[in-house]
């Protein structure tokens, strides 16, 4: 059996925060750890491999949720992956639709971002937000 690992040194090996790791721990995303006689949480380099799985599922925008679906199909490799490919076409499209509403407020905002008045009564932005007609 390996050396148990502390939950500094898990955090430090997964990039996830200390507080992050116990949340998880408490959402049943991360197993609860064997204990100490001392009460000292002891992990395994299992539990880092997880970690960072999940902290790469949510780098990429998946919900707890989701990941804890990822985490149970990849418990089960003999499982056909239909789910996943349907999970991440989905939330492909909902990132597509994200990117085409920030070019749209991007797009607003250069418009209205070069008012050369000094005073907030012809301020593009202020004109804008109360659907007022921007000053020229």
């Amino acid at each position: 059996m390996d050396k148990p690992l502390t939950i500094g040194a898990l955090s430090r090996e997964s990039g996830v925060n200390l507080e992050t790791i116990r949340f998880y721990e408490r959402s049943g995303l991360l197993p609860q750890p064997r204990r100490s006689a001392a009460g000292y949480r002891h992990y395994q380099e299992v539990d880092i491999r997880r970690l960072r799985f999940i902290r790469r599922g949510r780098e990429l925008g998946f919900s707890l949720e989701e990941i804890r679906s990822l985490l149970d199909l990849a418990a089960h490799p003999e499982s056909p992956c239909d789910a996943a490919d349907r999970m991440a076409r989905e939330h492909l499209d909902a990132i597509e639709t994200r990117i085409r509403d920030l070019q749209n407020m991007q797009a607003e905002l250069s418009k209205i971002a070069t008012c050369q008045s000094g005073h907030a009564e012809h301020c593009r932005l202020l004109e804008a937000l109360d659907s007022r007609d921007c000053c020229a």
